[in-house]
């Protein structure tokens, strides 16, 4: 074929020269010691470095420890890989946008909107209603997930076929394993779900819900076998399911580390090709049911996790299904985050985008070894014994949300008592519980806030008690700028609980006569914005028990 003839000569003298995008420039070679005493330095201003810390001080400080006790470091080096996980993921291209679907789901238009395949719950659509409630779904194009079914609705769906390959009949439990599996292999289908979902939502780790869908994973190949289902066949019926956070580097090293740890569980089954499929699920233990559009944030961090990590299938969780109250546009937003993800930002364009990266090579490496330990420990201990693993991680991830190590904005950290109260909330277990508790039953009293000082002097721990009151749904009547005690006592009007707030040195100066002359007016409780003082009953500081201190607050208000 020759050339067509026509258009544009190539303009030669725009063509940059060899080497002339390049992003480092001679100048640019820096060492590990230059951004030691770079990082270092900034650390000082902040105070969490001395003058007399190292500059290597910067690894420790900054390096952050996951609840399965691996270290997540601020900057990845070479020294850190000494392996790369194996094998990758594949996917290549889009992933399949999966959708949970209810008894008012119009699933055709969820699937005409983006969606690309449907979770269904059979606990709210009867066996004889499926071939109504799926009518309209082209079931070849569209893969169908049951979630909870009974054998009439395994039965009932294989008999609208052909289905897609991935649809998955959705057995979990031992009794039915067998009976879906031979139902699936007849119809071409996958038939078990093997779901870490259950113990993320009750406060598990990364490393510890891997190790229970490894070792609920091995029990389902165990069933089948016993079934006359050797695990060459039975590995390509099971679809794996795990949650996926807004702690973007330990997600993507959870999937990744979900391969590596199934190609390795059906190497031991002397199975060569797994044919492994996940499904990431944005975590709902993360979210809130207040200031629910930070919702959106969470869910898309946890997304793209997902995306990158290698995820077959991503289901975002709609941001205000916390309150209860899942919306259209809650469903619409929750699909067009992975649209977004997928058409515009290309996340899914190149397969395994992270691989090759020093930390998430290292964050790989050191969850699968976590969770294959864990997988050993449930098989010899039992589940028992993982159950209260799962409760001793809860316990210290409720502590550090208490003491607000954990920030969760909207919640414990920039409340908005403006928030409407969620009219039924959804019955999952988040970590901001406590906080939601105490925003459900806000305290109609306030507490005044005896602001000392000028407003410059004051508004640093003003604006501190402001935001962990507003956190318990505590709301402050603030005094203003002030020059003494007179001041302060012309703007009390009488609260029970007053809370003062300024400087270390107003304190020293003024503060017990402020507070005797308060208490002297009526206020029962006198808190302490800052470290303790003898003349006031209590106080509160950063890295306090936030939600023991608004509870003991709350009680004096009552």
């Amino acid at each position: 074929m020759s050339d067509v003839g026509g258009g544009l000569a190539e303009p030669e003298e725009l063509r940059p020269e060899q080497g002339a995008l390049r992003l480092a420039g001679p100048d640019d070679d820096w060492s590990r010691a230059d951004w030691e005493k770079a990082a270092s330095a900034v650390l000082r201003t902040t105070r969490r470095l001395s003058e007399d810390d190292p500059d290597d001080a910067v690894w420790a400080a900054l390096t952050h420890a996951t609840y399965d006790g691996i270290g997540v470091p601020p900057l990845g080096t070479p020294d850190l890989v000494s392996r790369t996980a194996a094998p990758r993921p594949r996917r290549a291209g889009a992933w399949d946008l999966r959708v949970r679907a209810h008894l008012d789901t119009d699933v055709v238009a969820e699937l005409e909107r983006g969606a690309t395949s449907l979770w269904m719950a059979c606990d709210e659509v009867a066996p004889g209603a499926l071939p109504a409630y799926l009518d309209g779904v082209l079931l070849d194009l569209a893969p169908v997930v049951l979630e909870d079914p009974t054998a009439a609705h395994a039965e009932a769906l294989v008999a609208l076929g052909p289905l897609h390959p991935d649809a998955n009949l959705g057995a979990t439990e031992d009794a039915d394993l067998v009976a879906f599996a031979r139902l699936a292999l007849g119809a071409g289908v996958r038939g078990v779900v093997v779901d870490g979902g259950d113990v993320h939502e009750q406060g598990a780790s990364d490393a510890q819900e891997l190790g229970w869908v490894l070792a609920r994973g091995a029990q389902v190949l165990r069933v089948l076998e016993d079934g006359g289902i050797e695990p060459a066949r039975a590995v390509g019926l099971i679809e794996l399911r795990v949650s996926v956070t807004d702690e973007q580097f330990p997600s993507i090293a959870k999937l990744r580390a979900l391969r590596v740890l199934w190609a390795r569980l059906a190497h031991l089954c002397e199975v060569a090709e797994p044919r492994t499929r996940v499904h990431a699920v944005t975590s709902r233990p993360m979210t809130s049911a207040y200031d629910v559009h930070v919702n959106l944030l969470r869910g898309t961090v946890a997304a793209f996790a997902a995306g990158v990590g290698g995820a077959d299938a991503v289901t975002v969780v709609p941001y205000d299904e916390p309150t209860g109250d899942s919306s259209a546009l809650g469903r619409r937003l929750a699909r067009n985050i992975s649209a977004l993800l997928v058409e515009e930002s290309h996340v899914a364009a190149v397969a395994d985008p992270a691989g090759g990266s020093y930390a998430v090579e290292r964050l790989t490496d050191d969850l699968a070894q976590v969770a294959w330990a864990e997988l050993g420990r449930i098989e010899t201990e039992g589940q028992e014994s993982f159950l209260a693993r799962v409760a001793e991680v809860r316990a210290r991830r409720e502590d550090d949300v208490a003491h607000r190590r954990r920030a969760i904005t909207g919640l414990s950290e920039f409340a908005t008592l403006a928030d409407p109260v969620p009219a039924a909330g959804h019955d999952s277990y988040r970590y901001g519980a406590a906080f939601e508790e105490m925003r459900r039953e806000a305290p109609e009293a306030h507490v005044f806030l005896a602001t000392l000082g000028s407003v410059a002097e004051h508004t640093a721990r003003a604006q501190f008690a402001t935001n962990l009151l507003a956190a318990g749904g505590i709301a402050v009547d603030v005094g203003g700028a002030t020059s003494g005690v007179g001041d302060v006592m012309a703007a009390y009007d009488g609260q029970s609980v007053v809370c003062l707030a300024g400087t270390e040195a107003a304190y020293a100066a003024w503060g017990s006569d402020a507070a005797a002359a308060l208490r002297e007016k009526g206020a029962r409780r006198v808190v302490l914005a800052g470290r303790p003082a003898d003349w006031a009953d209590d106080s509160c500081a950063q890295g306090d028990d936030a939600v023991a201190f608004l509870t003991r607050t709350r009680e004096a208000l009552r």
